[in-house]
């Protein structure tokens, strides 16, 4: 079976908008919209949950482990500065609010497409912040390993 390719955000606003039952529709849209931002925050939130107790556990542990050798002490600086990279990006980027009841274009379908443009650029942000996390973490585990190994 082939794969289809994603639809563009204005193919998207089109399906929609039909799915829901037309240009009428604009209230049912942003609500099933919204709903996939909800999908977003709570995925962005469990990011920053995880990035605190990174940066936490390192306040902790982190000279103990750092003392380990310099291929501990560095991946651990590593990794640290990762994980502080995806919190700012994610605090100042992906937590940033935009009502979906801000986007007033001239028909529904310009409305709903511009929306999911945003939420596309959202979902981006979100895959550039964990990318970042998973490297901080990756490397902050590798130094706690060397820790375990040698310590």
């Amino acid at each position: 079976m082939k794969q289809k390719r994603p639809l563009s955000p204005d193919e998207e606003a089109r399906h929609i908008l039909a799915m829901m039952g037309g240009e009428q529709s604009l209230a049912r849209c942003l609500e099933f919209l919204r709903h996939q931002f909800d999908v977003i925050q709570a995925r962005s939130q469990l990011l920053l949950t995880l990035s605190t107790l990174a940066l936490t556990i390192t306040g902790f542990s982190g000279p103990k482990i750092a003392q380990t050798n310099e291929f501990a002490r560095y991946s651990m600086a590593f990794g640290i500065v990762f994980v502080l990279a995806g919190m700012i990006i994610l605090l100042l980027g992906g937590l940033r609010i935009r009502w979906t009841t801000q986007f007033n274009e001239e028909t529904p379908e310009l409305t709903v497409s511009r929306i999911i443009r945003y939420r596309n650029a959202k979902t981006k942000l979100y895959f550039l912040e964990l990318a970042l996390l998973v490297i901080g973490l990756a490397a902050y585990v590798s130094a706690v390993v060397t820790y375990l190994m040698n310590g």
